[in-house]
Protein backbone atom coordinates (compact mmCIF):
# COMPACT_ATOMS: atom_id res chain seq x y z
CA UNK A 1 0.00 0.00 0.00
CA UNK A 2 1.29 3.44 -0.97
CA UNK A 3 0.66 6.14 1.65
CA UNK A 4 -1.18 9.06 0.01
CA UNK A 5 0.65 12.39 0.07
CA UNK A 6 -1.09 15.77 -0.10
CA UNK A 7 1.44 18.57 -0.64
CA UNK A 8 0.73 22.28 -0.83
CA UNK A 9 2.74 24.45 -3.21
CA UNK A 10 2.48 28.03 -1.98
CA UNK A 11 4.46 29.45 -4.91
CA UNK A 12 5.33 33.13 -4.25
CA UNK A 13 2.79 33.71 -1.51
CA UNK A 14 2.67 34.44 2.24
CA UNK A 15 4.91 36.42 4.56
CA UNK A 16 6.42 34.90 7.70
CA UNK A 17 3.56 36.22 9.83
CA UNK A 18 1.01 34.76 7.41
CA UNK A 19 2.89 31.47 7.41
CA UNK A 20 2.75 31.17 11.18
CA UNK A 21 -0.95 32.03 11.23
CA UNK A 22 -1.78 29.59 8.44
CA UNK A 23 0.00 26.60 10.00
CA UNK A 24 -1.34 27.38 13.48
CA UNK A 25 -4.88 27.31 12.08
CA UNK A 26 -4.28 24.31 9.83
CA UNK A 27 -2.55 21.94 12.26
CA UNK A 28 -5.58 20.91 14.36
CA UNK A 29 -7.67 20.44 11.23
CA UNK A 30 -5.30 17.84 9.74
CA UNK A 31 -3.94 16.12 12.86
CA UNK A 32 -5.87 12.90 12.20
CA UNK A 33 -5.15 12.71 8.48
CA UNK A 34 -4.52 9.32 6.89
CA UNK A 35 -2.40 11.03 4.22
CA UNK A 36 1.08 12.49 4.59
CA UNK A 37 0.73 16.28 4.86
CA UNK A 38 3.37 18.57 3.33
CA UNK A 39 3.63 22.32 2.79
CA UNK A 40 6.21 23.56 0.28
CA UNK A 41 6.79 27.22 1.02
CA UNK A 42 8.99 30.13 -0.21
CA UNK A 43 12.58 30.10 1.05
CA UNK A 44 11.97 33.04 3.39
CA UNK A 45 9.14 31.14 5.12
CA UNK A 46 10.88 27.80 5.71
CA UNK A 47 12.30 28.54 9.16
CA UNK A 48 9.02 30.03 10.36
CA UNK A 49 7.09 27.10 8.90
CA UNK A 50 9.33 24.55 10.61
CA UNK A 51 8.83 26.25 13.97
CA UNK A 52 5.07 26.51 13.51
CA UNK A 53 4.81 22.85 12.41
CA UNK A 54 6.94 21.48 15.25
CA UNK A 55 5.07 18.76 17.12
CA UNK A 56 2.48 18.38 14.35
CA UNK A 57 2.15 15.91 11.48
CA UNK A 58 2.85 18.65 8.91
CA UNK A 59 6.13 18.34 7.00
CA UNK A 60 7.79 21.32 5.37
CA UNK A 61 9.40 21.56 1.95
CA UNK A 62 10.97 24.07 -0.42
CA UNK A 63 9.94 24.94 -3.97
CA UNK A 64 13.30 24.51 -5.72
CA UNK A 65 16.93 23.58 -5.12
CA UNK A 66 20.16 24.07 -7.08
CA UNK A 67 22.40 21.15 -8.01
CA UNK A 68 25.70 22.77 -7.04
CA UNK A 69 26.99 22.74 -3.47
CA UNK A 70 27.88 26.44 -3.73
CA UNK A 71 29.03 28.99 -6.29
CA UNK A 72 28.12 31.95 -8.46
CA UNK A 73 24.42 31.18 -8.89
CA UNK A 74 22.69 34.38 -7.87
CA UNK A 75 19.23 33.79 -6.43
CA UNK A 76 19.61 30.03 -6.03
CA UNK A 77 19.66 27.92 -2.87
CA UNK A 78 21.68 24.73 -2.33
CA UNK A 79 20.59 21.41 -0.89
CA UNK A 80 22.98 21.95 2.03
CA UNK A 81 21.17 25.19 2.87
CA UNK A 82 17.80 23.41 2.81
CA UNK A 83 19.20 20.55 4.88
CA UNK A 84 20.38 23.04 7.51
CA UNK A 85 16.78 24.29 7.73
CA UNK A 86 15.64 20.66 8.13
CA UNK A 87 13.54 20.66 4.96
CA UNK A 88 11.69 17.40 4.46
CA UNK A 89 10.74 17.81 0.79
CA UNK A 90 11.53 19.94 -2.25
CA UNK A 91 9.57 20.46 -5.47
CA UNK A 92 11.66 19.98 -8.62
CA UNK A 93 10.79 20.69 -12.25
CA UNK A 94 7.48 22.46 -11.69
CA UNK A 95 5.94 23.62 -14.97
CA UNK A 96 6.42 27.26 -13.93
CA UNK A 97 10.12 26.61 -13.44
CA UNK A 98 10.24 24.99 -16.88
CA UNK A 99 8.23 27.80 -18.49
CA UNK A 100 9.79 30.88 -16.87
CA UNK A 101 13.24 29.84 -15.66
CA UNK A 102 14.65 27.52 -18.29
CA UNK A 103 14.28 24.25 -16.38
CA UNK A 104 15.12 21.20 -18.51
CA UNK A 105 14.97 17.45 -18.00
CA UNK A 106 18.75 17.53 -17.48
CA UNK A 107 18.58 20.16 -14.72
CA UNK A 108 15.65 18.30 -13.13
CA UNK A 109 17.90 15.23 -12.95
CA UNK A 110 20.77 17.17 -11.40
CA UNK A 111 18.54 18.91 -8.84
CA UNK A 112 16.99 15.56 -7.88
CA UNK A 113 20.45 14.06 -7.37
CA UNK A 114 21.39 16.98 -5.11
CA UNK A 115 18.20 16.65 -3.05
CA UNK A 116 18.64 12.92 -2.52
CA UNK A 117 22.29 13.35 -1.56
CA UNK A 118 21.15 15.77 1.16
CA UNK A 119 18.42 13.32 2.30
CA UNK A 120 15.66 15.66 1.15
CA UNK A 121 12.73 13.96 -0.60
CA UNK A 122 12.13 15.34 -4.11
CA UNK A 123 8.68 15.86 -5.62
CA UNK A 124 9.51 15.62 -9.33
CA UNK A 125 6.97 17.27 -11.62
CA UNK A 126 6.10 16.10 -15.14
CA UNK A 127 3.33 17.07 -17.53
CA UNK A 128 2.35 18.17 -21.00
CA UNK A 129 1.23 21.55 -22.36
CA UNK A 130 -2.18 22.09 -23.94
CA UNK A 131 -0.59 22.19 -27.41
CA UNK A 132 1.25 18.92 -26.78
CA UNK A 133 -1.94 17.31 -25.54
CA UNK A 134 -3.96 18.48 -28.56
CA UNK A 135 -1.27 17.10 -30.88
CA UNK A 136 -1.37 13.69 -29.24
CA UNK A 137 2.10 14.05 -27.72
CA UNK A 138 1.24 13.49 -24.05
CA UNK A 139 2.81 10.02 -23.82
CA UNK A 140 5.91 11.02 -25.78
CA UNK A 141 6.47 14.09 -23.57
CA UNK A 142 5.97 12.12 -20.36
CA UNK A 143 8.34 9.39 -21.51
CA UNK A 144 11.07 11.93 -22.24
CA UNK A 145 10.57 13.70 -18.91
CA UNK A 146 10.58 10.45 -16.91
CA UNK A 147 13.48 8.79 -18.73
CA UNK A 148 15.73 11.88 -18.79
CA UNK A 149 14.64 13.42 -15.50
CA UNK A 150 15.09 10.21 -13.49
CA UNK A 151 18.00 8.72 -15.40
CA UNK A 152 20.58 6.94 -13.27
CA UNK A 153 18.53 6.49 -10.12
CA UNK A 154 18.42 3.18 -8.29
CA UNK A 155 15.57 1.31 -6.66
CA UNK A 156 16.37 2.66 -3.19
CA UNK A 157 16.15 6.22 -4.54
CA UNK A 158 12.56 5.65 -5.57
CA UNK A 159 11.68 4.97 -1.93
CA UNK A 160 12.11 8.73 -1.49
CA UNK A 161 11.08 10.16 -4.89
CA UNK A 162 7.51 11.36 -5.38
CA UNK A 163 6.28 12.12 -8.90
CA UNK A 164 3.65 14.79 -9.52
CA UNK A 165 1.74 14.65 -12.80
CA UNK A 166 0.71 18.22 -13.50
CA UNK A 167 -0.83 18.82 -16.92
CA UNK A 168 0.44 22.32 -17.69
CA UNK A 169 -2.90 23.32 -19.19
CA UNK A 170 -4.55 22.73 -15.81
CA UNK A 171 -2.12 24.71 -13.62
CA UNK A 172 -3.79 27.78 -12.15
CA UNK A 173 -6.39 27.80 -14.92
CA UNK A 174 -9.28 26.22 -13.06
CA UNK A 175 -9.30 23.47 -15.70
CA UNK A 176 -8.72 19.93 -14.56
CA UNK A 177 -8.47 16.55 -16.17
CA UNK A 178 -11.40 14.24 -15.49
CA UNK A 179 -10.71 11.73 -12.75
CA UNK A 180 -10.66 8.97 -15.37
CA UNK A 181 -8.22 10.86 -17.63
CA UNK A 182 -5.93 11.71 -14.70
CA UNK A 183 -5.97 8.09 -13.54
CA UNK A 184 -5.23 6.81 -17.05
CA UNK A 185 -2.29 9.18 -17.52
CA UNK A 186 -0.83 8.43 -14.10
CA UNK A 187 -1.27 4.75 -14.93
CA UNK A 188 0.80 5.37 -18.05
CA UNK A 189 3.52 7.00 -15.93
CA UNK A 190 3.51 3.91 -13.72
CA UNK A 191 3.78 1.77 -16.86
CA UNK A 192 6.82 3.83 -17.91
CA UNK A 193 8.46 3.30 -14.53
CA UNK A 194 7.99 -0.45 -14.88
CA UNK A 195 9.23 -0.47 -18.46
CA UNK A 196 12.24 1.84 -18.04
CA UNK A 197 13.25 0.93 -14.47
CA UNK A 198 11.52 -2.04 -12.81
CA UNK A 199 8.05 -3.29 -11.93
CA UNK A 200 8.82 -3.02 -8.20
CA UNK A 201 9.70 0.66 -8.67
CA UNK A 202 6.42 1.31 -10.47
CA UNK A 203 4.47 -0.36 -7.68
CA UNK A 204 6.07 1.57 -4.82
CA UNK A 205 6.48 5.06 -6.31
CA UNK A 206 3.86 7.55 -5.19
CA UNK A 207 2.40 9.62 -8.04
CA UNK A 208 0.34 12.71 -7.28
CA UNK A 209 -2.08 14.60 -9.46
CA UNK A 210 -1.23 18.30 -9.66
CA UNK A 211 -3.72 19.93 -11.99
CA UNK A 212 -6.06 22.21 -10.00
CA UNK A 213 -7.15 19.66 -7.39
CA UNK A 214 -9.63 21.41 -5.10
CA UNK A 215 -12.45 20.84 -2.62
CA UNK A 216 -14.91 20.08 -5.42
CA UNK A 217 -12.95 17.36 -7.21
CA UNK A 218 -10.51 15.93 -4.63
CA UNK A 219 -12.71 13.06 -3.47
CA UNK A 220 -13.42 11.93 -7.04
CA UNK A 221 -9.75 12.13 -8.01
CA UNK A 222 -8.50 10.39 -4.87
CA UNK A 223 -10.88 7.46 -5.39
CA UNK A 224 -8.90 6.49 -8.49
CA UNK A 225 -6.54 3.55 -8.09
CA UNK A 226 -3.41 5.11 -9.58
CA UNK A 227 -3.61 8.54 -7.90
CA UNK A 228 -1.60 8.67 -4.67
CA UNK A 229 -2.24 12.26 -3.65
CA UNK A 230 -2.22 15.82 -4.87
CA UNK A 231 0.18 18.70 -5.39
CA UNK A 232 -2.11 21.57 -4.45
CA UNK A 233 -1.65 25.17 -5.57
CA UNK A 234 -4.29 27.80 -4.81
CA UNK A 235 -6.30 25.67 -2.38
CA UNK A 236 -3.21 25.13 -0.20
CA UNK A 237 -3.25 28.83 0.74
CA UNK A 238 -6.61 28.47 2.53
CA UNK A 239 -6.61 26.42 5.76
CA UNK A 240 -10.18 25.12 5.41
CA UNK A 241 -9.80 24.17 1.75
CA UNK A 242 -6.46 22.46 2.23
CA UNK A 243 -7.72 20.60 5.31
CA UNK A 244 -10.75 19.41 3.35
CA UNK A 245 -8.48 17.97 0.66
CA UNK A 246 -6.14 16.37 3.20
CA UNK A 247 -9.16 14.76 4.86
CA UNK A 248 -10.64 13.65 1.55
CA UNK A 249 -11.43 10.19 2.92
CA UNK A 250 -13.35 11.39 5.97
Amino acid sequence: MRTPIIAGNWKMNKTMAETKAMITELAPKVKDANAEVVLCVPYTDIQTAKRAAKGTNIKIGAENVHWAESGAFTGEVSAAMLKELKCDYVIIGHSERRQYFGETDETVNKRTQAALAAKIRPIVCVGETEEERENGLTEKVLERQIVEGLKGFKSKDFDKIVIAYEPVWAIGTGKTATATDANTTIGYIRHLLAKKFHKSIAEKTRIQYGGSMNVKNCKELMKEEEIDGGLIGGASLKPDDFAFIVNYDK
